[in-house]
């Protein structure tokens, strides 16, 4: 069996480095890695309408920025088809299909959009496209016969019912579908990353991010305001590492090179948390080496994003080229699950020859 990864996001606005670290630069990896035969990455602004109907205009502004980002952040469409999920028409009929496998209890249980909806304050007031969307998010990832989704542990409830309606569909119809498994990043500190507000997750509706094509001076000044330990409020008072932003954007960022160039006076991160844990550390000089960790880590991006933005037009063309070989695969996985469920009436020439045979002995 191929190898097939799927992975995408919503393009609601610029991406961040949570996205970065707990999924972009672990897609340019795997990319590179030479184990997948074929490679979908997806900019879902299908799915992003369900709760933007009413502002397409943002969505559609958006998939250029996205688009940008990803190119920046090193995924090559020469490895990797880039492609726009509304220009695959097949994604809306598996959809249509497998709502008739799920029951709205089971999506009310589903802990990711009960998450999203209070998150969004939808309450009695829920699109049911937004409703709907992990049965479209099973029809992104089986279009593409995907076997690996790399995905935030906050998204694993999805892969689970894409898993069920796999299963419910193959129990039913014959096997037809590919179950998936879900790839977490394997960087534990990559799983969630905070807001600078502290903040459980950070959000782009909530303002708390720092973006992949933020200048210099904005990632210094996002850094410099991050929130940190509101006990620590004197340089020798013992500080709070676990739940500290700041330690947790190192635990994502920071190697132990980084210290010879920009905080000689430590080994490694541990050293480090450890003096900040038993007092002595303030917290400037700590988002001092932060920011310039993430400037090390940013620098690439932002130079590579600056070239693509010249050549607006080329990156439409990878959309457009992406989206129509991603159509092919889907429209081979809608044929096998329309053949599955019988309604291939028109390819099914044992069906016409049986019924022509029939009714024509009826009327001998």
């Amino acid at each position: 069996m191929s190898k097939i990864i799927l992975s995408g996001d919503r393009p609601t606005g610029r991406l961040h480095v949570g996205h970065y670290v707990g999924s972009l630069k672990r897609r340019v990896e795997l990319q590179n890695s030479g184990i997948y035969d074929k490679i979908f990455i997806m900019i879902a602004d299908a799915q992003a309408l369900t709760d933007n109907a009413e502002q397409p205009e943002k969505v559609r502004q958006n998939i250029i920025e996205v688009a940008l980002d990803y190119l920046s952040c090193g995924l090559d469409p020469e490895k990797s088809t880039l492609l726009i999920q509304s220009q695959i028409p097949e994604l809306c009929e598996l959809s249509f299909y497998y709502m008739n496998l799920v029951t709205v209890s089971r999506l009310q249980r589903n802990p990711t959009v009960k998450s999203e909806i209070q998150m969004r304050n939808f309450e009695a007031s829920i699109p049911v496209g937004f409703f709907t969307y992990p049965i479209s998010q099973a029809a992104d990832i089986t279009a593409f016969q995907a076997t690996t989704v790399p995905v935030g542990e906050d998204q694993l409830p999805m892969i689970e019912q894409t898993k069920e309606i796999v299963r419910k569909f193959n129990s039913v119809y014959g096997d037809t579908l590919v179950e998936p498994d879900a790839l977490l990043p394997d960087n534990k500190a990559c799983l969630r990353l905070p807001g600078i507000d502290g903040k459980s997750k950070m959000s782009k509706s909530l303002n708390n991010c720092i973006y992949l094509s933020d200048t210099e001076e904005e990632v210094r000044r996002k850094v410099m305001s991050m929130f940190t330990d509101p006990n620590h409020l004197q340089v020798s008072d013992p500080g709070q590492v676990e739940g500290n932003p700041v330690f947790i954007y190192l635990d994502a960022f920071c190697k132990d090179e980084f210290f010879a160039e920009y905080l000689p006076e430590y080994t490694n991160l541990e050293e480090l948390k450890a003096h900040y844990t038993r007092g002595g550390l303030g917290d400037v000089k700590v988002k001092k080496f932060l920011n310039n960790v993430l400037q090390e880590e940013l620098s690439g991006v932002r130079s590579k994003r600056k070239e693509w933005e010249k050549d607006i037009p080329a990156v439409y063309e990878i959309l457009h080229k992406g989206s129509l070989k991603a159509r092919e695969a889907a429209v081979k996985t809608l044929d096998s699950v329309k053949n599955s469920m019988k309604i291939n009436y028109f390819d099914d020439h044992a069906l016409i020859t049986g019924q022509s045979e029939k009714y024509a002995q009826e009327n001998v």
